[in-house]
């Protein structure tokens, strides 16, 4: 699944290529893929038709388009884009073939590029929704009940810290609660842990407020350094909007090293199985507590 640093990147995207554009029309050549938006592909298809593209937002993993009726007209609604395991945003000349899993096709007033929706499992989709105020920040309703990600402004350390510490549970488990903090995955809980020495089932109340502030100081760097590499990709799923991929897998330290050495120490990268997944860890860098939540 796409982290907080590729959606990222296809956001930046989006605002920079296809906000400020008004939408022609929408072609919808897959039902699956607007199955969220209940009136169907038909009212999703004649209800974009045209509106502006006014911004493209992101908090955690979800990405939505902002529509209005002219540049800077941002009304009640917005395109709402889950990219789920395979989906991709892309922004290709009207003259290019089209993808063998495009979904969604849309075209722009400027007869310019066209914005298209590609996802080869069809787990992703788009759908309508509405804004609605969540502590002064707009957010789609589908989206409202995510916690904010450690790059927002409202984003407040020290009540996360006090909800952790409050907490009995270890603390990947933690970060990847949505309703605590959005945005972190496998991934970039694995390298944060690893940067802040912490095994992923120490419990989060044995956590001192210094180590909690290391922790996300660890979380942001990495997180910046993954957008500064374009993301993560570890096939042709992930891609940007111009159908390149990230190469943040090349300076991963744990992630996907297992029998590897560690960066730090040199101990060979140990992997775990963890709630259906796998956790990356160097047993010397990361010990494991005793009072471990498995």
């Amino acid at each position: 699944m796409p982290e907080l640093p590729e959606v990222e990147v296809v956001r930046r995207g989006v605002a920079d290529h296809a906000v400020g554009r008004k939408l022609s029309s929408v072609e919808v050549l897959h039902p699956r893929a607007v199955r969220r938006h209940v009136p169907g592909a038909q009212d999703l298809a004649a209800r974009l038709a045209g509106r502006v593209l006014t911004a493209a937002r992101r908090r955690g993993k979800y990405l939505w388009i902002e529509l209005g009726d002219g540049p800077g007209e941002t009304d009640a609604e917005a395109v709402v884009v889950h990219l789920g395991m395979s989906g991709q945003l892309l922004v290709q000349p009207t003259s290019a073939p089209d993808e063998k899993h495009l979904r969604v096709r849309m075209r722009f007033a400027d007869g310019g590029s066209e914005l298209r929706f590609v996802d080869q499992r069809t787990f992703g989709g788009l759908q309508l929704a509405e804004l609605v105020e969540v502590n002064g920040v707009a957010l789609p309703q589908p989206v409202a009940h995510i916690a904010p990600d450690p790059l927002e402004p409202v984003f407040d350390l020290t009540r996360l810290t006090e909800r952790l510490r409050g907490r009995r549970t270890g603390i990947k488990r933690a970060l990847l609660d949505q309703s605590l903090i959005s945005g972190i995955g496998n991934i970039y809980a694995d390298e944060a842990l690893w940067r802040a020495k912490l095994h992923w089932a120490r419990p989060t109340a044995t956590l001192t407020r210094p180590k909690v502030r290391e922790l996300f100081e660890a979380v942001t760097d990495v997180i910046g350094e993954a957008l500064h590499a374009g993301g993560t990709s570890f096939d042709a799923l992930y891609v940007n909007v111009n159908g390149e991929s990230g190469y943040f897998d090349r300076s991963l330290a744990v992630y996907g090293q297992d029998g590897k050495p560690c960066p730090r120490c040199g101990a060979s990268i140990r992997r775990d199985a963890w709630m259906n997944r796998s956790s990356y860890t160097c047993p010397v860098c990361q010990p494991k507590p005793r009072n471990a939540h498995l």
